[in-house]
């Protein structure tokens, strides 16, 4: 029997998620017949690691020192195999502004922006509104702002410490939210996320009833072909494993846009999906026939080392 270390928790911002994210998966392994350690990450974590002894290591992180390449680090060092991405692809799937650059070169059309001085940009326009403002490394749609037309800066972005000194001010990309899972390269399904709230923001993602999800999207043949290929494309552009997901925006607001490439936007890659019999991954995955402890198992199997 393989003993699993199912990492959670941890430092970030996106703590509370990566706790539910962690116990449901360490449920779905249990099911499945593994011996389950759950560790809630910390400082420590060498120390961790070596009192569980596992077999494999799965990592249900989220945010900083999760899926930013560092504990994926200390999981190089420590020898035993793990899951999702590798220390390379980790890091640069959470840094947005060179995830962009890259993603760019290779044919993926990204929305316009630039790394900013927090505090200058919440004194005058770092471009013509409407733009988005949001740190550069983290997830979960913390710290964004969204300013509109006619709208003056954030003022308060200005003592929001948590973005960091440098952060990404981007064009705001209408239109709908959609979003691909990837497993082992390949593209399973185009979700449309419908916002109950303003827009997609950590309440929509967490909360019950913040938004709802249509599972094959009810979108053209030809835009559902482009964002199956494009979040392939990111997933190996970027070196990452097993499972990712690769977040856009479909914009069928603006008829003077005729190009069907210039109509999808890719957001960002996330190597470290939420995991939950609920969440979007495990959705597209139910899709293509995988319940929510036979992806966890498939994820284990998937693990390496090194990555």
């Amino acid at each position: 029997m393989k003993r699993v270390a199912v990492l959670k928790g941890g430092m970030s911002s996106e703590r509370e998620v990566s706790l539910i994210s962690g116990e449901a998966c360490a449920k779905a392994l249990r099911e499945q017949g593994y011996e389950v350690t759950e560790i809630d990450v910390a400082p420590n974590l060498w120390e961790q690691l070596h009192e569980a002894d596992p077999d494999v290591v799965f990592n249900a992180l989220h945010g900083d020192w999760g899926e930013d390449g560092r504990v994926q680090g200390v999981l190089d060092m420590f020898g035993a195999p793990y899951t999702h991405s590798g220390v390379m692809a980790s890091a640069l799937a959470m840094d947005k502004h060179r995830t962009k650059a890259i993603l760019r070169d290779v044919g993926i059309n990204v929305s316009e922006g630039s790394l900013v001085n927090r505090r200058a940009a919440s004194e005058a326009h770092p471009m013509e509104p409407p733009y988005v403002v949001k740190p550069n490394g983290q997830g979960s749609s913390h710290s964004i702002y969204i300013i509109k037309e006619g709208e003056a800066p954030a003022a308060t972005m200005a003592d929001n410490e948590d973005m960091g000194e440098r952060v990404l001010a981007e064009k705001f990309v209408p239109g709908r939210e959609l979003t691909v899972a990837v497993m082992d390269g390949k593209a399973l399904a185009v979700t449309e996320i419908i916002p109950q709230t303003d827009w997609y923001d950590y309440e929509a993602k967490y909360s019950d009833g913040g938004s709802r999800h249509v599972v094959p999207a009810n979108i053209p043949h030809d835009v559902t072909d482009l964002c199956l290929t494009w979040a392939a494309l990111a997933h190996e552009t970027l070196g990452c494993r097993g499972l990712t997901r690769a977040d856009f925006r479909y914009n069928d607001i603006n008829d003077d846009l005729t190009d069907i490439v210039n109509k999808i936007v890719m957001l960002e890659v996330n190597t470290q999906p939420g995991m939950t019999p609920v969440s979007l991954a495990p959705e597209q995955a139910s899709c293509a026939g995988l319940s929510f402890s036979q992806l966890c198992r498939w994820i284990v199997e998937d693990a390496s080392w090194p990555r």
